[in-house]
């Protein structure tokens, strides 16, 4: 039952969709961070790569050049080689970033190894290649001092410079006075030895954690050269969270909507169909695909449809056939009223006066049959089921009809007596006394009367007749209300149409059914009505399920 629940698959696919769109947020933020990543690695390098291009293009000779190279190579402990550019292959991204004296860097994810290319102002038929392993605090207090050899070249001029190459650098390169630093003494004391200090700064804020490097300025005793705050980088900052956190959201909401279209759907077919029943068209019928509620909502609503159209099918019908076989005896009483206004034979007034009662008898029965077969048709019977001994009903009606004097014989085959069954005394008698009463009606001279348990353990009664029998082709239209054949089975054989009505829906709120074929020993028809002789709980769950599809 639970696999077929639709809150159950929603909350399935929700656990899905959560865990789905989890993965695909993972995936993103690696993808987007790679990026980030490599665009943090470069924006480190850009500078650098600025200082040290403009730092081989002072020296003068070619040997000057390879001299400063390899200063440079031992002062960052990183080695440097000087190679030829057509060795290198460069894309068009990477030969654009050479052209703009920007640096190349190329990381390679399982070695943790990074290999920055450089450009050469006055040499660009060679690159510097650089092979990082590691970035220690060597390579970060290096950087001041490639700074510093480059302001070497215009002294007193060092601020104004700074700023012409501070485009080329992601954080700030600053000449600050030392007292404008939050510096304790022993950082002041380092300064003054002309060491460099490292200063960490753990920031609430969306920058995060930062290093600033502050260098002695060798021509100033006030002066420090600051490079940064340099921004550590942050693998999950606001923004990238934020962005992510949203987006997500936003395919979970697809994801959600994408689940209840298909039963927003077919709640919009639900009341579709509710508002053509509300404007009296009965034919629309709703497609039963799932097995959930809203396909037993379906499955329900077009049980109901039917049982309506069913229903007011057979109001017409009934208010029809009522008015017309109400017509007949009212006539007649009419015209006996007549008579016995303008007779004064006193035995003539008393043949009138029993064709009277005889008539509203008529009308009696008529309206009996009548109300029996609306309540049965109407889904609402009152059933009391106990055990009953079924020879007695039997015999009951054997013995009611033969005080009838109708001539025919009728003859009970003898059944146990220990025969139990369980029914609704009333009504099974009823369907006793209706197929009793039609076999006589019908039959040319003998009605045999029969019950018991069958083979498959269910209860069953069986009259025959020697009758004319039925047309197989009109076996099933005379359940039907009012219905009449056209042999002998005729109106001049007495009868309203209602009692194998009656029959029929007796049987189905029994939980069982009717059926007519030829009586193997009299040649008549034969009718038998068969149900569950125990109302176990799939018979309790028949009577409900019927129950409530007459209530609908």
């Amino acid at each position: 039952m639970l696999k077929h629940s639709i809150f159950l698959r929603i909350y399935a696919g929700l656990v899905i969709l959560v865990a789905l769109v989890a993965l695909f947020a993972y995936l993103l933020v690696q993808i987007i961070n790679y990026q980030r990543a490599q665009e943090y690695r470069e924006s480190l390098t850009d500078g650098m790569a600025y200082i040290i291009s403009e730092g081989v293009a002072r020296q003068s000779t070619a040997q000057q050049k390879m001299d400063w190279i390899s200063d440079a190579s031992d002062l960052l402990e990183l080695p440097i080689y000087y190679v030829k550019a057509d060795k290198v292959d460069l894309t068009r991204a990477e030969t654009k970033r050479l052209e703009e004296r920007k640096a190349v860097v190329r990381w390679d994810a399982k070695t943790t190894v990074a290999y920055i290319i450089l450009s050469l102002r006055d040499d660009p038929s060679h690159l510097l290649y650089i092979k990082a392993e590691n970035i220690t605090e060597r390579q970060m207090k290096a950087l001041p001092v490639f700074v510093l050899d480059y302001l070497v070249y215009y002294p007193g001029q060092e601020k104004k410079y700074l700023e012409k190459i501070q485009h080329y650098f992601s954080y700030p390169i600053e000449i600050k006075n030392v007292q404008e630093l939050p510096l304790d003494t022993e950082q002041i004391g380092r300064l003054r030895l002309d060491y460099s200090i490292i200063l960490y700064r753990d920031s609430a804020s969306v920058h995060g954690t930062t290093i600033s490097i502050v260098s002695p300025i060798p021509s100033s005793t006030s002066e420090v050269l600051v490079v940064g705050p340099v921004p550590l980088f942050n693998w999950m900052p606001f923004q990238l969270a934020a962005g992510i956190t949203l987006l997500s959201l936003f395919v979970l909401s697809l994801g959600v909507y994408g689940l209840l279209v298909p039963m927003q759907r077919k709640l919009r077919a639900v009341n579709f169909a509710l508002n053509k029943m509300k404007s009296g068209d009965m034919s629309v019928r709703l497609p039963v695909d799932t097995t959930d509620e809203l396909g037993s909502l379906a499955s329900s609503y077009n049980n109901m449809s039917d049982h309506i159209e069913r229903l007011i099918g057979a109001q017409r019908e009934l208010m029809r056939a009522v008015s017309h076989e109400l017509r007949t005896p009212v006539a007649r009483i009419r015209f006996a009223m007549e008579m016995l206004a303008d007779e004064d034979d006193y035995e003539y007034r008393l043949q009138q006066v029993e064709m009277i009662d005889k008539d509203i008898e008529a009308l009696n029965t008529l309206i009996d049959e009548i109300m029996t077969y609306a309540k049965l048709e109407q889904g609402t019977p009152s059933l009391d089921f106990e055990q009953i001994v079924l020879f007695e009903v039997l015999d009951q009606v054997l013995i009611e009809t033969e005080a009838l004097k109708t001539g025919k014989e009728l003859e009970l085959n003898a059944l146990p007596i220990h025969v139990v069954v369980d029914a609704e005394r009333r009504y099974l008698h009823r369907v006793v006394q209706n197929l009793v009463g039609n076999a006589v009606r019908y039959c040319d001279r003998k009605v045999l009367i029969s019950g018991g348990l069958n083979e498959n353990g269910n209860a069953y009664v069986c009259v025959e007749d020697d009758g004319p029998g039925i047309p197989e082709e009109e076996r099933t239209r005379i359940f039907e209300a009012f219905a009449r054949l056209d042999d002998s089975r005729t109106r001049a054989s007495g009868g309203y149409g209602l009692g194998l009505s009656i029959v029929s829906r007796i049987a189905y709120w029994f939980g069982g059914q009717v059926t007519i074929d030829e009586s193997p020993s009299l040649g008549g028809a034969r009718f038998t009505m068969t149900w569950p002789a125990r109302r176990f709980n799939k018979m309790k769950k028949i009577i409900s399920d019927r129950q409530q599809e007459g209530a609908e």
